[in-house]
């Protein structure tokens, strides 16, 4: 199970390294930004377009833990996509990091000895699954198809290109439906993640849009085909705005 908990980890080490990046030695420029996270918070900070580039410096990203990186990239590609939900960035990054362990994006919980490496593979399962098994398939369900649109859509295209196989609208509307049933679950109100699966299910457009920016600028940005990822980019824009 994911929780949103990489933000409320934050602490004055990585806000003491986020204040060094952005001040470089300048004693007033910190005493500013210490002004101001006293006043507005750490969040203001991190919302801050140059706390961003600040850490995409060489001695940024080797200075700065992952899991902040990671939630800077998450959260600025949702602000440009007009998302505000502090709370999802927190769980879409919660979600990168975990992913990102071994096979955990195949396995339905951490240590689990069954793997499912398509989203076909989990239907028979979602059938028969009962109790809490039933919950975690039904979140499994939504994150992997959010955590395979969102940073590997140029691999789901190609194979739609080269296999008819299906496409990205696909990932979002059985990603949305995993997590609208997650939603539901008594389990999801029980460990306060019904909410967080709801604004997912309602905006997976949106989230998968945004996690491409990470994934095709930070993550892969020389694996995609440019003229193809710009003309998703445009759709994306065009779609988002219309809703």
């Amino acid at each position: 199970m994911i929780f949103p908990n990489v933000r409320t980890s934050f602490g004055r080490v990585e806000a003491g390294l986020v204040l060094g990046l952005l001040t470089r030695g300048d004693s007033a420029a910190r005493s500013r930004e210490e002004d101001r996270l006293r006043e507005q918070g750490f969040d203001a900070i991190l919302d801050d377009p140059r706390t961003l580039n600040a850490v995409l410096t060489e001695r940024g990203v080797s200075a700065v833990p992952a899991p902040l990186v990671f939630y800077l990239l998450v959260r600025h590609a949702l602000l440009e996509v007009g998302f505000q939900d502090r709370t999802v960035a927190d769980y879409l990054t919660a979600l990168l990091v975990e992913f990102g362990r071994r096979n955990r994006a195949y396995q339905v919980e951490e240590g689990d000895d069954e793997e499912f490496r398509y989203l076909v593979d989990q239907l028979p399962a979602l059938r028969t699954a009962q109790g809490r098994r039933a919950f975690l398939l039904r979140a499994h369900l939504g994150e992997f198809a959010l955590w395979l649109s969102g940073l590997f859509p140029d691999w789901i295209e190609g194979r739609r290109q080269r296999r008819g196989a299906p496409g990205l609208a696909y990932y979002e509307e059985i990603g949305a439906t995993g997590y609208r049933l997650a939603a539901d679950c008594v389990d999801a109100e029980k460990h306060g993640l019904d909410r967080v699966y709801r604004t997912c299910a309602d905006n997976f457009p949106r989230l998968r849009s945004a996690l491409n920016r990470v994934s095709d600028r930070h993550l892969f940005p020389a694996a995609g085909d440019p003229l193809d990822r710009l003309l998703r980019q445009v759709a994306d824009d065009f779609r988002l705005r219309a809703n």
